[in-house]
């Protein structure tokens, strides 16, 4: 029960962040275009700080079993996210893309190490590494319809991907960044939450709360999102060795997130369903305060 209450806390806080952005917005303070530059510096320079950081830790033999254990993890929870939400959503792209990916980045990361400590981010460093990569080429044809748009050099290039083999390499050789580098290193990731949770304010204040919430697709996508793929993890999971707990909670947090704001950066970017997508944003991210709690508070007792 401690657990959950300290997920709503810190899920309260992020709110509290998301207010401000829905003022500076309403205040002509942040415009569309500046979020947009917002989204570019978050999936261009943050993110990619996140999880280079995330792999900076001392190489041990359990670390090591903790990266396989969490990159296969990572690979399954995502392989079953996509399979339901193309099953559920076959002809809707947008609707398909939000329930696909969740926001471990910006929304699962100040909550695991609210519950798990800093070095639990480790865990999730290939969630987070594999959901980037499979927005920016396979998200990419959901929203656009075009199988040529994603090719081999856009993945190659594709910063997380750049940012995963970087944290790798620190991580096996284990060489020493100067301590001037990691200080602005750890404040650049610092950055992650409160960007992140002002763009939710941004698309928050873009919407119309009451149609908002009489479309039901929006709570299809949120159910799907933050139901039905998680408790599908979360029996994967049960077969995990309960000494990997910690491992086993990050993934699934990830797994349980609200809808990923990239998805209404993608969308604003290739010229998508942009006011959509802010929506299953906006409305999953609402409903996360009751099903992040309930998704853990049951893995807790099922485990």
């Amino acid at each position: 029960m401690d657990t959950v209450i300290l997920l709503v806390q810190q899920i309260i806080i992020m709110f509290i962040m998301a207010g401000i952005g829905f003022l500076l917005f309403r205040a002509g303070k942040i415009t569309l275009e500046g979020s947009k530059t917002i989204g570019n510096i978050l999936i261009y320079i943050v993110l990619p700080a996140v999880i280079i950081k995330g792999f900076m830790l001392e190489r041990t033999p359990e670390m090591l079993k903790g990266l396989l254990i969490s990159t296969a993890l990572a690979a399954a929870a995502l392989g079953i996210s996509i399979l339901i939400s193309r099953l559920m959503f076959k002809k809707d792209g947008v609707a398909s893309f939000a329930s696909s990916f969740s926001n471990p980045g910006f929304f699962g990361i100040p909550l695991i190490i609210s519950i798990l400590g800093n070095d639990s981010v480790f865990y999730i460093a290939p969630y987070i590494g594999f959901l980037n990569l499979l927005q920016f080429t396979y998200g990419k044809v959901l929203l656009t319809g075009d199988r040529k748009s994603m090719n081999a050099k856009q993945v190659l290039t594709a910063p997380f991907l750049i940012a995963i083999v970087i944290g790798l390499f620190f991580f096996f050789t284990q060489l020493p960044l100067p301590g001037i580098v990691t200080r602005a290193l750890e404040i650049t990731t610092e950055l992650n939450t409160p960007l992140a949770m002002f763009t939710v304010g941004v698309y928050l204040a873009q919407t119309d709360i009451r149609v908002m919430f009489s479309k039901k697709v929006l709570y299809k996508i949120s159910f799907t999102r933050m139901l039905l793929v998680p408790l599908v993890v979360m029996m994967l999971l049960k077969f995990i060795p309960g000494s990997w707990h910690a491992c086993k909670l990050a993934v699934l947090i990830a797994a349980a997130c609200p809808v990923g704001s990239n998805v209404a950066v993608y969308a604003q970017l290739y010229n998508s369903d942009y006011r959509y997508a802010v929506e299953t944003v906006v409305i999953s991210t609402i409903l996360s305060i009751i099903t992040i709690p309930v998704i853990v508070f049951i893995a807790e007792h099922f485990w």
